[in-house]
């Protein structure tokens, strides 16, 4: 016979599943100038009260991606906004880390505006994937989502005491796949820190690791050195990425890295395949277990954030 704990266990078990298939979003809650995380839909009220803000991070969706191992990655995109949009705080706003599209044709940037119109947030920011500027070198993507502040489509914004930097460095490809931000975007980048107090929160995001992650599969930004050596004098730097579809965690002294989960398909751990790509192998029903969700608590009188991945067993 089974006593009350064990019906917890199990509805919460099944929650957790229903997170994990939603597959990867990540509520950010900003406390005291750090960062804290949450998995969407597990951020308890009192968390999220005390926060002085929240938003939402969500990658590669890959509108217009429909082979193994999700065919339907509209879907996957929608669950995961739909837990958004159920969250008791309502997000201040979303950033999508790139690969909105899979091919950046227009009827797959046109999918992905209209499930993106479905968030409850008060806006969304967006920076490209390398998916997003085929063909066009992004002229589409900047067209549809671009903030316009500068040319080469980078930006800057202040939202209650943080400073938030969007970079691209999916244009100008370097050997090996690399990303790259380019002698101009690093000037801008330069100016736009300089006379701002070392004690302004940062939270810097871009598509491709802005750390040497795996430069043989291109998982890096190959003038990335240079960004970090403008951020360092910052008491606290978030650095948020997407592109490899999967959690990886780095940190430098007050700079921490994070990379985001896709909301379409997982990719295999750095090095555990010929190259990188969608992840096939994945067992018929089994794909929520590699989306898994990710729970993230900042440790009382420490910068770095404490990561706890759960999956279904």
């Amino acid at each position: 016979m089974r006593d009350a704990n064990d019906s917890t266990n199990e509805r919460r078990r099944h929650f957790l599943g229903c997170m994990a298939w939603a597959g990867a979003g990540t509520l950010w809650l900003m406390k005291g100038g750090v960062l804290q995380a949450q998995p969407l839909g597990g951020a308890d009220a009192a968390s999220a009260a005390d926060a002085s803000f929240s938003f939402v991070q969500i990658s590669d969706s890959h509108i217009g991606f429909h082979k193994e191992p999700n065919p339907d990655v509209a879907a996957t995109l929608r669950a995961s906004l739909n837990m958004i949009n159920a969250q008791s705080t309502r997000p201040d706003f979303l950033l999508h880390t790139g690969d909105l599209t899979h091919l950046s044709r227009p009827e797959e940037f046109d999918t992905l505006g209209q499930l993106m119109s479905e968030a409850r947030s008060g806006k969304v920011f967006y920076v490209p994937g390398e998916h997003d500027v085929i063909g066009d070198n992004g002229a589409e993507f900047f067209r549809r989502f671009g903030e316009r502040q500068q040319a080469g489509g980078w930006y800057s914004f202040d939202h209650r005491g943080v400073h938030l930097v969007g970079l691209i460095n999916v244009l100008n490809l370097q050997a090996g796949g690399l990303g790259s931000l380019g002698a101009e975007q690093l000037a801008w980048l330069k100016n736009d820190l300089a006379g701002r107090s070392a004690d302004t929160p940062l939270v810097v995001f871009a598509h491709m690791p802005l750390w040497p992650l795996y430069p043989p599969w291109g998982w890096g930004t190959d003038d990335s050195a240079e960004a970090m050596s403008y951020l360092r004098r910052f008491g606290s730097v978030s650095v948020l990425n997407g592109h490899i579809h999967q959690i990886q965690q780095k940190v430098e002294g007050n700079i921490t890295f994070y990379t985001a989960r896709s909301t379409a398909y997982p990719q295999p751990a750095p090095g555990q395949a010929p190259a990188p790509g969608p992840l096939k192998e994945v067992p018929p029903g089994s794909l929520h277990r590699y989306l898994g969700i990710r729970d993230v608590r900042h440790v009382q009188g420490r910068q770095a954030l404490a990561v706890t991945e759960e999956v279904l067993s």
